[in-house]
């Protein structure tokens, strides 16, 4: 489930990178270049990104290990 977790998560920084970049026209070529909806877009989806891999992360870190 973690690696899952860090897969979406790196997917929607990377997603939300571009949106943000297409948002504020610094990638051209689509409709939503220069539209400023996707830059604030975009940046929520890098910082939802950013906190599912930390918390995803932080779990995994604070996690008691089993003991035999």
């Amino acid at each position: 489930m973690r690696i899952f977790l860090n897969i979406i998560s790196v997917l929607l920084i990377l997603v939300g990178g571009v949106w943000f970049l297409q948002g504020i026209n610094v990638i051209g070529g689509s409709v939503m270049t220069g539209q400023s909806q996707w830059e604030l877009i975009g940046g929520i989806a890098i910082i939802a990104g950013i906190l599912v891999l930390v918390f995803t992360n932080l779990r995994r870190a604070s996690s008691p290990k089993k003991s035999d």
